[in-house]
């Protein structure tokens, strides 16, 4: 039997190479991280990536609430084989962390090809990455940067069936593992940052490949969109979102063989609802923030929306920056966890390296707390483990 891969043996990278004289080039703080990342970004690509909506207290929230819970050590355990991996949909994913979409990370890259970049340090880390449909390059392009490793499509619903059934239909052939429908983005939120520079980036033409592409979208234009951008980015306002009901669900449903998420599930009646509609998993999230301001930490609806969903699994973002973050979330139930902010910040500073860093760095401080509070598997870690702090 294989011995399952030792995501803390990073340090151990770190420390030779320390013997040599090499020290990291990338920061090994969330903090540190953040703010280097400001400082590469263009102030309007950073605006739109770190900033959330109103005054941002969700968004605060949603990492503070972490604090709140505190794991409890087990003792004489003998945790020194960690097993982090999860069954997904019929798949064996190596750990429980995936890539969370994030609408304009392509423009986070250096060259502007930041999708692409995500999808080749998905295909190093084994991470999986879930594609937005806002992306710089086409879905399969990203798609094919992927390697092994899984992927999924997350889909803005856009109001016309057609198009929306030709975008699941690409992703289908692309070769991508499941569709994610967000369900909270159909209109943006409040978000001053944004605001203060007049600044949304769609609206310029950017990260809009997945539409152009798209012979339904193509169709609906008067001129092809490289002879009239403008006149692109008008169809693309008009048909971006869909306010979805729960009698589109059905239609939704039949778009697709391939397992189908909700997105921005928090209440367990909604959880209950879409699990009965034939969903394959539901996606706790409140989208890290950024479109409501003064509603709950995400982590808070967890626990809830893992009891409604019973046995379905569930997916879960929004404020996660630490290894420990990743390893709460596990124990209130959360079948894989999302990351989203710090991996862009990753890329905006290395590029594919950067982003496997985070990644890495993630993993390794999850693996390590394991081996050091004694817990072997991912099944170890329970509600039971956790203790409310106040």
């Amino acid at each position: 039997m294989a011995v399952p891969p030792h995501f803390g043996d990073y340090q151990n990278e770190i420390y030779l190479r320390g013997l040599g004289g090499v020290v990291p080039s990338l920061p090994m703080a969330f903090a540190e991280l953040e703010g280097k990342a400001e400082a590469a970004l263009p102030p309007s690509v950073w605006s739109y990536v770190a900033g959330g909506a109103g005054d941002e207290r969700t968004q605060q929230a949603n990492c503070t609430a972490f604090e709140r819970w505190g794991l409890i050590p087990r003792m004489f355990v003998g945790a020194a084989q960690r097993d982090l991996s999860v069954e997904l949909f019929g798949m064996t994913l190596p750990s429980p962390l995936f890539m969370a979409p994030i609408g304009v990370i392509g423009l986070c890259a250096q060259d502007g090809h930041g999708d692409l970049a995500t999808a080749h340090a998905a295909a190093v880390t084994g991470v999986p990455m879930v594609a937005s449909t806002l992306t710089v390059d086409p879905m399969e392009d990203v798609a094919a940067a992927l390697g092994d490793t899984p992927g999924f499509f997350q889909l803005y619903t856009p109001t016309d069936r057609d198009l929306a059934a030709s975008l699941v239909h690409r992703a289908e052939a692309a070769g991508f593992k499941g569709i994610v429908v967000t369900l909270d983005t159909w209109v943006t939120g409040w978000r001053p940052r944004d605001l203060s520079t007049s600044n949304f980036p769609q609206l310029r033409g950017h990260c809009l490949a997945n539409y152009t592409s798209d012979p339904v979208f193509r169709a609906g234009l008067q001129r092809p969109p490289e002879e009239d951008p403008q006149g692109a980015v008008l169809r693309w306002v008009q048909v971006f979102g869909s306010p979805l009901t729960w009698d589109d669900l059905p239609w939704l449903r039949s778009l697709t063989d391939l397992p189908l998420l909700v997105k921005g599930i928090c209440h367990p009646d909604d959880a209950r609802r879409a699990r009965d509609g034939g969903v394959d998993g539901i996606y706790c999230s409140n989208h890290g923030g950024r479109q409501a301001n003064g509603g709950l930490p995400a982590i808070d609806c967890l626990p809830g929306v893992v009891e409604a969903a019973d046995g379905l699994p569930v997916l879960f973002d929004s404020g996660i920056r630490s290894g420990a973050d990743v390893i709460k979330a596990l124990a209130l139930g959360a079948t894989a966890v999302g990351v989203g902010r710090p991996y862009a910040y990753g890329l905006a500073l290395g590029g594919v390296d950067g982003v496997v860093h985070v990644l890495r760095a993630l993993l390794a401080e999850a693996d390590l707390i394991m081996a050091v509070d004694g817990y072997r598997t991912l099944k170890d870690l329970t509600p039971d483990t956790l203790r409310r702090v106040d």
